[in-house]
């Protein structure tokens, strides 16, 4: 639960430059595609980051974009062997409800699958919560207004 209006958070949360800012104990960094700004339909990023010890990358394709409800992000490339990232974005009396719904799939077959209900699943909800919390603080604040523009 965010106390923000939709539009606000939507935005923030597609915001390249918040998202490098709200993930900061992975170094986590734009380095291809999209590197400033806003991303939209179709748009691509590549990320860099330390996860787990090891610098990884990954690139997602906006697939879905529905302002200021709905955005999908899809891996085209990267460790897993599939990865869809939904963000939902609902209105509420007290703000924004904002609700991931992040589905992976590891390689490796069985040993993947394995990893990701043992391991790697908790890891994951842990990043994007806390992702989520700064966001919240950001929305909530003035800050974000050094992510969007003033409307």
């Amino acid at each position: 639960m965010i106390c923000a209006p939709r539009e606000r958070v939507f935005d923030l949360a597609r915001s390249i430059d918040a998202h490098q800012d709200s993930t900061g104990g992975t170094g986590e960094r734009a380095v291809a595609g999209v590197r400033s700004g806003l991303i939209g339909l179709k748009d691509e990023v590549t990320w860099e980051a330390r996860h787990l010890g090891v610098r990884q990358r990954l690139t997602v394709r906006v697939t879905a974009f529905a302002r200021p409800k709905h955005f999908q992000d899809v891996m085209i490339s990267g460790a897993f062997k599939s990865m869809v990232h939904d963000h939902e974005f609902a209105e509420h009396p007290a703000g924004t409800l904002m609700i991931d719904r992040f589905e992976f799939k590891s390689p490796l077959g069985i040993l993947g699958g394995i990893v990701d209900r043992v391991f790697l699943a908790a890891y994951m909800r842990r990043f994007i919560v806390r992702r989520n919390e700064v966001l919240k603080q950001l929305a909530e604040s003035a800050e974000w207004s050094r992510y969007l523009e003033r409307t």
